[in-house]
């Protein structure tokens, strides 16, 4: 039986003569978290955007549960099961947190933004939206703007709207960041909690220590190539991995900076 969920193989971006992205590989086996880390610049954004069908390949492949999808539009990735949250969160401001689910539940079922609108009314879906706020602990806030929510809560909404398109993988893009240690500790929980569920999560990272400790694997990117892949606690003892974080003469523990 294959385990592999995603495939990415000699992955490339190009934007004229920069290589944000240059002949990347990787595997993402089903219930895994697989950190995708690197310095400011190394190319982790741009893979999110072409396994989410953002940006399409320069060249490569990339192959989601044995179906090939680079190139596919990003609905059309929604659709197959791949939900993602952003490092800059864009929630609809002028809704509560419940509509902000509920239209992410409507864009799963339909391609016109009026048709899911029209699905507020339903209370079937509002249930589910409840459902989904309480697995990631805003249920209290269902009826409250989203553009008043603190920045811990606005990133635990990010991560309820990409449930809300019942992923098998979830790309969560700096979801910490930002977070104080105990939102962390919380987050941390909620991420452990959904790979327990079995949806697969490729986590990018600045945090080290929270890569660490929640990644079974590392795939470590430089300058748009992968640097290392392994263990955290083998990827973070590479001289090369050393170098790229902390500089030519760094030493120590990537973990420990």
């Amino acid at each position: 039986m294959n385990d592999v969920l995603l495939s990415v193989s000699d992955l490339s971006k190009h934007f004229g003569g920069l290589k944000a992205v240059d002949r990347v590989s990787f595997e993402l086996e089903k219930g895994e978290i697989l950190g995708l880390l690197g310095p400011n610049g190394a190319g982790k954004t741009t893979c999110f955007n072409m396994i989410s069908g953002v940006y399409t390949p320069t060249g490569g492949s990339i192959t989601f549960d044995g179906e090939r999808t680079d190139g596919k539009a990003p609905h059309d990735m929604a659709g197959l099961g791949i939900g993602r949250t952003f490092q800059i969160v864009k929630p609809f401001s002028g809704l509560t947190v419940l509509e902000n689910v509920v239209v992410a539940l409507g864009m799963r079922r339909y391609r016109s933004l009026s048709k899911t609108l029209g699905l507020w009314g339903s209370r079937s879906v509002r249930d589910r939206a409840m459902e989904i706020l309480e697995r990631v602990n805003l249920g209290g806030h269902a009826d409250r703007k989203a553009s008043v929510l603190p920045l811990g809560d606005h990133r635990r909404l990010e991560i309820a709207r990409a449930l809300a398109l019942e992923p098998r993988l979830l790309l969560l893009d700096e979801s910490f960041s930002g977070l104080r240690h105990e939102q962390i500790g919380r987050m941390e929980d909620l991420v452990m909690d959904l790979a327990s569920d079995g949806i697969s999560i490729l986590l990018i990272e600045h945090n080290m220590k929270v890569a660490m400790k929640l990644s079974r694997r590392i795939v470590i990117l430089d300058h748009g190539r992968k640097l290392a892949e392994g263990e955290p606690q083998e990827v973070v003892k590479d001289p090369k991995v050393i170098e790229a974080y902390l500089g030519k003469g760094g030493s120590g523990d990537v973990a420990s900076n």
